[in-house]
């Protein structure tokens, strides 16, 4: 959600490619893509985004913290990556997403608004469900 120089977002992709593959990820097995060359992750969060009222993500605890760190001079990036992390899940109709403990209320707003969309629209996506890591 900061800005970043081209060269250094192009070199973090790459070095990020990298560590996957070097923890073992063997992409002969899965699927390593850019999300960014995925239009579908933004037009979903487009849609969830009209779905999602802003009082509720500015309850959220990273969204105070990272608000207050920036001298409240948050920005809509930051205030709508919930939403966007909501469409990561969602796009794929996953149905278990392991997270950290920090994560848990953004992973609860992705049930919410499954559950709010499948209400509006009828059964379309999966609720998902927390593995939570350490």
């Amino acid at each position: 959600t900061m800005p970043k120089e081209p060269a250094v977002l192009r070199q973090n992709i790459l070095d990020t490619t990298a560590a996957i593959l070097a923890c073992g990820i063997d992409p002969k097995k899965c699927f390593l893509f850019r999300q960014s060359l995925v239009p579908e992750h933004a037009e979903l969060a487009w849609i969830l985004g009209c779905l999602t009222n802003v009082p509720r993500l500015l309850r959220l605890p990273q969204w105070k913290m990272k608000h207050a760190s920036q001298n409240s001079e948050g920005t809509v990036g930051l205030l709508t990556y919930p939403v966007l992390q909501a469409a990561d899940i969602l796009l794929y109709k996953s149905t278990r997403v392991p997270v950290g403990e920090d994560q848990v209320l953004h992973l609860e707003l992705a049930q919410d608004i499954a559950q709010h969309f499948n209400k509006k629209y009828g059964e379309f996506f999966p609720v998902p469900k927390a593995i939570l890591s350490e």
